[in-house]
């Protein structure tokens, strides 16, 4: 008898939201239960913004199209397509895309993101 030594993911995790954005986890929590690490492919349409937070895990982001603005502590920094960004859990952030076109990215957390370590203001 084979076992599987991967695991396919055909059917992310919808994440409910009230603000429009997509949020489709492939793997973490919500989606299998792990909580070493959650990949999420999103769409934040043009306007969109969250809360400041200060995260317990690590966050990678990776802009596939559109650009997204971050704001780090008070430092603003502008990801465009093709562009990635590593910020260190624990620290202040605010995501938002204040440009005129939805911006399609994916994001890593290590551990994986919980509702609970997000720490939103």
């Amino acid at each position: 008898m084979t076992t599987k030594k991967y695991t396919k993911q055909n059917t992310p995790f919808i994440v409910p939201t009230t603000d429009g954005k997509l949020i489709e986890e492939h793997f973490g929590i919500a989606s299998n239960g792990d909580s070493q690490l959650s990949i999420a492919h999103m769409i934040a349409q043009a306007g969109w913004s969250e809360p400041f937070q200060t995260p317990e895990f690590d966050e990678y982001t990776y802009i596939i199209k559109g650009k997204k603005q971050f704001i780090i502590d008070d430092e603003t920094v502008i990801l465009n397509a093709g562009e990635s960004i590593k910020i260190e859990k624990n620290t202040r952030v605010q995501y938002s895309n204040p440009f005129m076109e939805a911006c399609e990215y994916l994001a890593i957390c290590l551990p994986a993101f919980s509702i609970e370590s997000v720490n939103r203001e």
